[in-house]
């Protein structure tokens, strides 16, 4: 598995015997490994995977059909494959010893392994936009509503969040227009329905706590391997925007929070990224010169990236030339546009006198390659044809329960299962909203009940206006003129709730004095 100096890949030149490796040193110049569908491509992941393992550095690997996940299993001599095995290490020289390797299982969707969250603020408006496909000027609403949840001091850490600060925009859009420009009600309901249908797609359990933190990725086992962390992407391949999204914020991460080590001797992180395709097609110019930025820069860190995909043509020119080790399986050349892809993909190697690069490239087996990897002083080697050796690990899937019980014996299930609420952006607004509503339900009650006191007042001091234009009268009838309008005042009041007071002011001092 593991050489003096590097990882063995398999047996090249004459008769495959002379050994081809991957030198560890140079691990973190990045790879690619491309090949038509059914070629070997699966096994190669498997057996570079390994090899890292074997040399103490961490693995982070997407599993797009389920047949990653048999690593976690030993091979077996009861496998179909274990005769054509043994012939091809017969043919190379190589003792295969069948073992299991250390893995963790992730899924975005919690289902087939350890949930993997991020916060709706480490992605970022780069990558959200992207993600929800959005326009120009809905991507500035939302580097808006980013970076007024900085000055409000208001947390973005889920969905709901996220949908709460764009509610708040749309309610204050006139403020806010005069400092970041306009928001109109329309672009923040757009970006709403594009947030519910990534939401209806699952990715809501994406966003939240606790969030994955890198470092438990980064471990190694007890006997100094490399853990190998598989994440489940069967399902998530039907959100490929959202796969390629994860991805991209993976490297990201890894590249914002990893020191410079500049070249060590061997890696500290590789990371396989399957289905490359997707990560390019129809990808904004911003996006593509992120991933090149991040293929450019991360090498410092100690982190290798490897991309496995079909056709080379499938990478951009700009990053493919940042990729040093290369496994080239076979390529079929069915129409114009694939003998295009074919040369060019032959262009790509250091020639080798023994044969013609293209003629290989089109003819090798199921299980051989073209293969050039990085040498003494990280040139280019000799590219040859070579075949690769058997995985120590089971290859394809595991049975569900075999990958529940992983799950459930792993030291992260207690770290990751439960998700955590705590007090962001949505419950502050809504504690605001909250306040605000009983503010003005508070005003519009003492508004009420001071209307009602003038108005109470205003009947107390009615009079009769005819009283003034009467003759004077005897003092007899004076008093009793004075009577009958005390009576008649008396009456009014007891009708309201001041006069209902006076009456039971009056009756409670006779009750008292008896």
């Amino acid at each position: 598995m593991l050489t003096e100096s590097g990882i063995f890949v398999g047996g090249g030149g004459e008769g495959h015997t002379v050994p081809q490796e991957l030198l560890l040193k140079y691990g973190n110049r990045h790879g690619l490994i491309a090949g038509a569908t059914g070629t070997g491509k699966t096994i190669t992941l498997q057996v570079l995977a390994e090899g890292f393992s074997a040399a103490g550095v961490p693995v982070f690997m997407a599993d797009v059909k389920g047949d990653l996940a048999g690593m976690a299993r030993a091979g077996s001599e009861a496998g179909k494959l274990h005769e054509p095995f043994m012939k091809r290490c017969a043919t190379i020289g190589y003792d295969l010893k069948y073992q299991a390797m250390p893995v963790t299982f992730w899924d975005l969707f919690g289902e087939l392994g350890h949930p993997v969250r991020t916060t709706v603020t480490e992605m970022g408006p780069l990558l959200l936009s992207r993600l929800l496909d959005l326009t120009e000027p809905q991507e500035g609403v939302l580097n808006i509503a980013f970076r007024l949840a900085d000055e409000e001091g208001l947390a973005l850490l889920d969905l709901k969040d996220l949908q709460a600060m764009l509610v708040w925009i749309g309610q204050n859009a006139a403020e806010i227009g005069l400092r970041y420009g306009n928001v109109s009600p329309a672009t923040v309901g757009a970006i709403q329905r594009q947030l519910l249908v990534l939401e209806n797609q699952g990715a809501a359990r994406f966003f939240g706590e606790p969030a994955l933190e890198l470092a438990d990725m980064m471990r190694t086992t007890q006997d100094g391997r490399g853990m190998i962390n598989v994440l489940a992407a069967e399902k998530l391949m039907a959100s490929p925007r959202l796969y390629a999204t994860f991805l991209l914020w993976l490297l990201s991460e890894l590249f914002e929070n990893l020191p410079e080590v500049g070249d060590p001797d061997r890696p500290k992180f590789v990371f396989f990224f399957d289905e490359a395709h997707l990560l390019f097609d129809d990808a904004p110019k911003a996006l593509t010169d992120k991933v090149e930025q991040v293929a450019r820069l991360i090498r410092s860190k100690g982190v290798g990236v490897y991309f496995i995909t079909q056709n080379p043509a499938d990478v951009p020119d700009d990053i493919l030339g940042q990729l040093g080790n290369r496994v080239q399986h076979a390529l079929r050349a069915f129409t114009a546009k694939d003998q295009q892809d074919l040369k060019r993909a032959a262009q790509n190697y250091r020639p080798n006198p023994a044969f013609d690069t293209e003629t290989a490239i089109k003819e090798v087996g199921v299980g051989e390659a073209v293969t050039s990897f990085l040498e003494a002083k990280g040139a280019p080697g000799m590219v040859q044809k070579t075949l690769v050796r058997p995985p120590a690990s089971q290859v394809g899937p595991i049975t569900p329960e075999e990958r529940r019980a992983i799950v459930a014996n792993s030291p992260l299930s207690l770290k990751y299962e439960r998700p955590v609420d705590r007090e962001s952006a949505f419950e502050k607004l809504q504690a605001r909203a909250d306040a605000a509503a009983t503010e003005a339900a508070r005003a519009e009650t003492e508004a009420e009940r001071r209307k009602a006191d003038e108005q109470e007042l205003r009947n107390a001091r009615r009079y009769d206006a005819d009283s003034r234009s009467t003759p004077r009268r005897s003092s007899g009838s004076r008093s009793d003129g004075i009577a009958e309008t005390f009576g008649k005042s008396l009456a009014r009041q007891i009708g309201s709730k001041a006069g209902q007071a006076i009456v039971r002011g009056i009756l409670g001092s006779l009750f008292r004095s008896r």
